[in-house]
């Protein structure tokens, strides 16, 4: 793993461009409307893995509840399916005009994809008709997140100093971790509430119902934010609107930087995936762990990463982005299969330490990445080129995890493959990092200073 680089500030250069100061207020505003976006989209997801097992009985029923588990992460699967199309229409749409805009529109539709999951009939009310919805609801879902995450790290990156870029990109992830928390918790406040029968019949229906009031809120607040200054620049350059930027540019053209991409979203979301959507269904269907111990116990994890996510991001503005990242895959590498060991105890306190180990480790990458990422690409292509890089990365790899890993489960018998699966994304995102250069501290490529 590389070492940690020793980090300077910018010192202004004949012909350099002026630094450009940005309203706090603004920053704050920006901030806080892409982390709401972001919150939302993880709070469907949350909902949706911490429920599996009961929308698998809704919309799948079968005699074999690991076919229905199967069929319920594979129609969470599909949703990844078309992300990558989504990336490809928001990303260069945001590169156009403006990534305020594209993000508005982003939220609508995961808003309404998410309500509809709600008002579905079950399979014994309309039959295969359940499932076939479910499905289209979820591509709805996928199609509008193509643009979510790329659009809303670009938003806060762009509108960061370029000295708290860490700290501010932070806050992105506490989102995804609020959202998370919401969800779940939700859902396991019903379990402990609500009686099996009822948690089928209507209880599963409240937390994608939810959605629709959320929506409203989070569109709200992005309609009320400015254009990011690095893009303003970068229009006032053009007579009107920018010009399209061709596909190869945006691909073929920034071809190291997309490997890059991929490498450290593939390590990133597959812990993710692994940690915060698979294990729970992992303590349940496999270990056979009580459902409600289970699910506190991952909240009690999540909690204890968002405690910690804005220190790392401010870290990671010390250090840079190199070490922390870093520090993540050789943990993820050495600590995968002791923390899996200590779960599949089934105690609580060890289920406790081992998720709690991995979750720290995950702070690594949800704190650095966001101001990361963005700094891959120039301002012409960042949103197309980070959302296409992103979205093939996390459709192949990151929301793939849940399925991939139970069915590898059910083929092998070998109840430690989760742990194998983190190792390998380690080694490949310890590859990307190796190769990737030092942000902290410095302009975004493309972008004057920011102060």
């Amino acid at each position: 793993m590389p070492s940690a680089p020793t980090l300077s500030h910018p010192v202004r250069t004949p012909g350099a461009p002026e630094a450009v100061t940005v309203d706090p207020a603004l920053v704050k505003r920006a901030v806080k409307a892409a982390a709401l976006g972001n919150a939302m989209e993880w709070f469907d997801f949350g909902v949706y893995s911490y429920i599996a097992v009961t929308l698998g009985k809704v919309f799948f029923p079968s005699g074999n509840p690991t076919a229905q588990l199967l069929s319920t992460f594979g129609a969470f699967a599909a949703a990844f399916l078309v992300r990558p199309l989504g990336g490809l229409v928001f990303g260069p749409l945001g590169d156009r005009v403006g990534r305020q805009k594209v993000l508005a529109v982003t939220m609508i539709m995961m808003a309404a994809g998410t309500f509809a999951i709600g008002l579905i009939p079950s399979y014994a009310t309309i039959g295969v008709g359940a499932p076939l919805l479910l499905l289209a609801a979820r591509l709805v879902q996928g199609f509008s997140t193509g643009g979510e995450y790329a659009g809303a790290s670009t938003f806060i990156a762009e509108y960061s100093p370029d000295r708290k870029r860490g700290f501010l990109g932070s806050w992105l992830e506490f989102g995804t971790l609020a959202g998370y928390i919401a969800g779940a918790g939700l859902v396991t406040l019903m379990t402990a509430l609500l009686s099996s029968e009822d948690l089928v019949s209507w209880g599963w229906r409240i937390p994608f119902l939810i959605a629709g009031p959320m929506g409203v809120i989070g569109l709200y607040l992005r309609l009320r934010l400015e254009e990011t200054p690095a893009f303003a620049a970068a229009a006032d350059k053009a007579e009107s609107s920018r010009p399209k930027v061709p596909l190869r540019e945006m691909i073929t053209g920034q071809w190291r930087a997309l490997l890059l991409c991929v490498g450290l979203v593939l390590v990133f979301n597959v812990t993710d995936y692994m940690l915060l959507s698979y294990m729970p269904s992992y303590l349940t269907s496999e270990l056979k762990y009580d459902e409600t111990h289970g699910l506190l116990v991952v909240l009690a994890v999540m909690a204890l990463m968002m405690v910690v996510q804005p220190f790392a991001g401010a870290l990671s503005d010390r250090i840079g982005r190199r070490p922390v990242i870093a520090a993540g895959c050789a943990g993820f590498l050495v600590l995968s299969v002791p923390a899996l060991l200590l779960i599949r105890q089934g105690g609580l306190f060890a289920i406790a330490l081992g998720m709690g180990a991995l979750g720290l480790l995950l702070v690594c990458f949800t704190a650095a990445m966001p101001s990361a990422l963005p700094a891959l690409f120039p301002t012409r292509v960042r949103y197309g080129s980070l959302s296409v890089g992103f979205n093939v990365s996390v459709s192949l790899f990151g929301g793939t995890t849940p399925l991939v890993v139970t069915a590898l489960i059910g083929a092998t018998g070998n109840m430690m493959m989760p742990a194998y699966y983190m190792m390998a994304a380690a080694v490949v995102g310890g590859v990307a990092v190796w190769f990737m250069t030092e942000s902290a501290g410095r302009p975004l490529p493309g972008s004057p200073p920011q102060r």
